[in-house]
This record gives structure tokens, sequence and C-alpha cells, in this order.
């Protein structure tokens, strides 16, 4: 006996997640994008407050304190280097102004919301292209 959803069912499914509005899509990428600054923010805050100022040295040594923060430091910035190459050229090819904006957010506060702002450009500029979504 197998174990899975009938065809009928996972049509319906699929035809559910065609009919998301983008609209809603928008706010949830700025919600990402909310989350994304807070996030990071509330550890990165009281870090500075603590040392009283940014002191780069320190940064970096507390950032490789160890393996696994030196893992996940090099995993943010490999992806953070990959997104920014993304930015500029989906950006680009799509025509998606402001393209510095979610650059800039990925150089000061990171990937968390470097990529939900771009995302929110980006289907910004869907919306208003006919043959992607509705013109609002």
């Amino acid at each position: 006996m197998a174990i899975g959803i009938d065809p009928s069912s996972a049509r319906q499914i699929y035809k559910g997640c065609q009919k998301v509005e983008t609209m809603k899509l928008r706010y949830l990428y700025l919600g990402f994008c909310l989350l994304g600054l807070l996030l990071p923010y509330s550890q990165f805050i009281p870090w500075l407050w603590e040392h009283q100022a940014l002191n780069m040295s320190l940064f970096v040594r507390d950032l490789f304190a160890n393996r696994i923060s030196g893992f996940f430091a090099l995993d943010v910035i490999v992806s953070a280097v990959v997104l920014i190459c993304f930015i500029q050229t989906e950006g680009s090819r799509l025509g998606v102004r402001l393209l510095w904006l979610p650059t800039l957010a990925v150089l000061l506060v990171g990937v968390s919301l470097g990529l939900p702002l771009f995302l929110y450009l980006r289907q910004l500029k869907l919306d208003r292209t006919p043959q992607f979504g509705k013109a609002l």
C-alpha cells in the first residue's frame, strides 16, 4: 500500500499555492526584512555597548572564536558575496531600481536583511510588469 497524496489533491494544493496574491508576498518579504534587521542587531548592539566601540580585531577574534562559529561566519560571508552578485545580475536583468539598497543592507546588516529586501524590490518590479503580474 503506497502512502501519498492522490493526484487530484496535489493539483488542488498546487492551484491554491498559485493563488497567493503578490501583494501578500510583498508584505511577507517586508516582515522578513524587519526580522532580518532586528534579530541580528539584537546580538550586535549589546556587543558594541559591552566593548564601547567597534573594535575590528576583537570582532574578528570573537567571530572566529571556535570552529563552529568560524563555520557559520564563513558560510555567511560566502552567502553574502553570492547574494551581492545575484542582486546585481538579476536586478539588472529585470530592471529593478535601487539595487544599491539591498547591497548596502548586506554589507551593514547581512544576508538576513539584504535578501528579503531584494526580493521585495524584485516583487515590486514583477507586479508592475504586465507579463509577470497585475499592474498595480
